[in-house]
C-alpha cells in the first residue's frame, strides 16, 4: 500500500513541475509566458498546484504508513 502511494506522490510532483514550468530555463519561461493566453496559464497553473496537492498528500500519507 505504500508503494502504491509513494508511486502515486513522485509522479504527481513530477506532473506538477511539468505544467507549473520549474524546470525550464529563463529564456524558455520567457518565451512560454508571451506566447500563451492568460486563460490557458491560468489552467496549467490550477493543473500544477492540484497535482502538486495530490503529490505532497500522497507522500504524507506514505511516510505515515511507513513509520506505523
Amino acid at each position: 500500500m505504500m508503494n502504491i502511494f509513494l508511486i502515486v506522490g513522485v509522479i504527481s510532483i513530477i506532473i506538477s513541475g511539468i505544467f507549473i514550468g520549474a524546470w525550464t530555463d529563463g529564456q524558455q519561461q520567457r518565451a512560454n509566458f508571451h506566447t500563451e493566453t492568460e486563460d490557458h496559464r491560468n489552467f496549467r497553473t490550477k493543473i500544477g498546484m492540484i497535482s502538486g496537492l495530490v503529490g505532497l498528500s500522497s507522500l504524507g500519507l506514505a511516510g505515515l504508513i511507513y513509520f506505523l
